[in-house]
């Protein structure tokens, strides 16, 4: 499925959101018609204000689109990444605007989750920070401003979440109860949208086995 089906069709795509009453119509149309898709990186950086980077959890990878970004972004942009944990002062320190990198972390499944979890590094800027807090809170989101921590994978959310992850793994391996069951005293007690099986579905995350 492309990335544009995804967004209207997907199983938290706006046409469920329609179905759900959490949309019109209108609403719908107006987000579609505000995005636009490349596939050439120099054709969607252009002009840009702010990048938020999400290719796959892999250090090189981001490193070197990071590398990318700064060469093409505009010089005033804001560089963000989506990483569910990498620093981002190694991010960062790829590039020549170290004040302008960023994390921020979405949580999954993005339409459902408020989390903005932004990650800011010993030289990011005031500017930088304020500017990405603003664009969460417009989105929707309720951003928390942490630190970046060089010492470990992941952030606030992510470190404790994996502890949850490897615990419920544990209960099903000794047969206390199944996945399911797991995910739904979770969602019943503490009102999570979805369980940790829920949510790790179909993905391993990096630091949570």
């Amino acid at each position: 499925m492309s990335a544009l089906e995804r967004i209207e069709h997907g199983r938290y795509g706006l046409r469920r959101g329609i179905a759900l009453g959490k949309v019109t119509e209108a609403q719908m149309t107006a987000a579609l018609e505000h995005i636009a898709t490349f596939t050439d990186l120099a054709a969607a950086c252009a002009g840009v204000d702010l990048v938020i980077e999400a290719v796959p959890e892999d250090l090189g990878l981001k490193v070197r689109v990071f590398r990318e970004l700064d060469a093409l972004a505009p010089k005033h942009a804001i560089l963000a990444s989506n990483t569910s944990g990498f620093p981002i002062a190694g991010l960062a320190s790829a590039t020549d605007r170290p004040a302008q990198v960023i994390g921020w972390h979405f949580a999954s499944p993005v339409p459902v989750m408020r989390l903005a979890e932004i990650a800011v590094h010993p030289q990011t800027n005031d500017e930088t920070r304020d500017a990405v807090v603003a664009v969460a809170a417009r989105c929707g989101k309720d951003p928390q401003v942490i630190k970046d921590d060089t010492r470990h994978w992941g952030f606030v959310a992510n470190r404790i979440m994996g502890v949850v992850v490897r615990e419920a793994r544990q209960i099903v391996s000794e047969g206390i109860a199944t996945p399911e069951q797991v995910d739904a005293l979770l969602k019943g007690c503490f009102r999570w949208p979805v369980g940790p099986f829920e949510m790790t579905s179909g993905r391993t995350r990096q630091g949570w086995e």
